[in-house]
């Protein structure tokens, strides 16, 4: 077996500790990354559908600041955003590259990414419900709990699930910048002409992303009443 991978995989066959640590270096994005990403896309989705015009709490000046955040930094291309957020990067974490280096860049193009997707979810939400709580005299706060989030938890799941897969594209784009894992393992390696390295990174990534979106939507389902 291993004389027949050699033969058609052979420079992933030359060195599969560094392919391992490619991978788990992608794992560790991912896992780092991926929280802070659910929870501050969560926060700015919540904050822009209860201060829209006909919200909960409406406030235009949330409402327009918030918004114009989020399509400001989701207008700006994920390898771009990465080189921009290189200094800050150095700022925040002492460093622009390795696994450390790429979690900012990756907020960055995550977070406002979510927050659209839990704003969307969110929208889905029938007015009629919302009309039904405010009648039984519900708060604001009790409307965004008991209502909003708990009605739109299989879109916010689905929501999640695009979200990962996203990110999962962002840390291999990362890997241009010197962040380490899959992306940058197949840029260093395939673009020396071992291109057996690009196809099986690729491969992995597929399988990734398979597994990924067979997860979310079973727990869209289970979630969705």
């Amino acid at each position: 077996m291993a004389e027949f991978l050699s033969s058609i995989i052979p420079n992933i066959m030359s060195k599969p500790g560094l392919l391992w640590k490619a991978f788990v270096e992608t794992i560790q994005m991912l896992v780092i990354a991926a929280p802070i990403s659910f929870l501050l896309g969560l926060i700015l989705g919540v904050a822009v559908v209860a201060s829209k015009p006909n919200g909960v709490l409406r406030n235009k000046w949330i409402y327009l600041l918030v918004g114009k955040v989020i399509d400001l930094f989701r207008s700006i291309p994920f390898i771009l955003l990465a080189i921009i957020m290189l200094d800050l990067s150095r700022l925040i974490v002492g460093t622009a590259t390795g696994v450390k280096g790429a979690i900012i860049p990756l907020l960055f193009g995550t977070v406002p990414f979510f927050a659209r997707q839990v704003e969307t979810a969110m929208a889905e939400v029938p007015p009629g419900l919302i009309e039904a709580a405010e009648s039984m005299g519900c708060g604001p706060w009790d409307i965004l709990w008991r209502v909003y989030l708990k009605e739109s938890i299989p879109g916010i799941v689905r929501g999640g699930t695009i979200t990962l897969v996203s990110l999962i594209g962002f840390t291999a784009m990362a890997g241009a910048i010197g962040a380490g894992g899959l992306g940058n393992f197949a840029i260093s390696y395939g673009m020396r002409s071992q291109m057996d390295v690009a196809y099986v990174v690729i491969l992995i990534i597929l399988i990734m992303v398979s597994l990924l979106q067979a997860i979310g939507n079973r727990a869209a389902k289970k979630t969705t009443h």
